[in-house]
């Protein structure tokens, strides 16, 4: 994918992993903590988590289309390499929601996990979704120096104020 309407994808396939990405983890962690979110947003979770991933492959390859299309900096290549590790915490968080599937599936047929196996699936809930969301604000950090070192100016962001 390179251009949506004559604008590079990238721009906005990436939104849609900064929102969902942390989204997820966010529900992922309530579902993971509290049966009683998980009866209810698990299915959801799940979704989530398998659309984070299937996007995740598209807005790196549109991401490595715009950096052969632009003047290509060492931010720009640092941001790459950060970005095309996206695709292992996205599917660390859709192996998270598919636990949370089979711990609710399980739940609801009377045939609940053992407590340590739902404390053990809780834990690496937790941590596949803490590690997506600063991950993505890692990406998102090197792509926005990327985009943006040394082009606003204090003039720019509107004076002393500003800073």
């Amino acid at each position: 994918m390179s251009t949506l309407t004559g604008l590079p994808a990238h721009a906005l396939l990436v939104h849609f992993i900064v929102v969902l990405g942390p989204l997820t983890a966010i529900l992922a962690i309530l579902c993971g903590v509290w049966p009683a979110a998980r009866e209810r947003l698990v299915w959801l979770v799940l979704a989530l988590a398998a659309a984070t991933t299937a996007l995740t492959p598209l807005t790196t390859e549109s991401g490595e289309w715009l950096q052969h299309h632009i003047d290509t900096s060492e931010l720009v290549k640092r941001h790459a390499e950060i970005g095309d590790t996206m695709i292992y915490f996205a599917l660390a968080l859709l192996v998270a929601a598919i636990l949370l599937v089979i711990s609710h599936v399980r739940a609801s047929r009377g045939r609940a996990l053992s407590t340590a196996l739902s404390a053990a699936i809780a834990g690496f809930v937790v941590l596949a979704a803490a590690a997506t969301t600063v991950q993505v604000v890692r990406i998102g950090h090197s792509g926005a120096e990327a985009v943006w070192s040394g082009k606003i100016t204090s003039s720019t962001a509107g004076g002393e104020d500003a800073e």
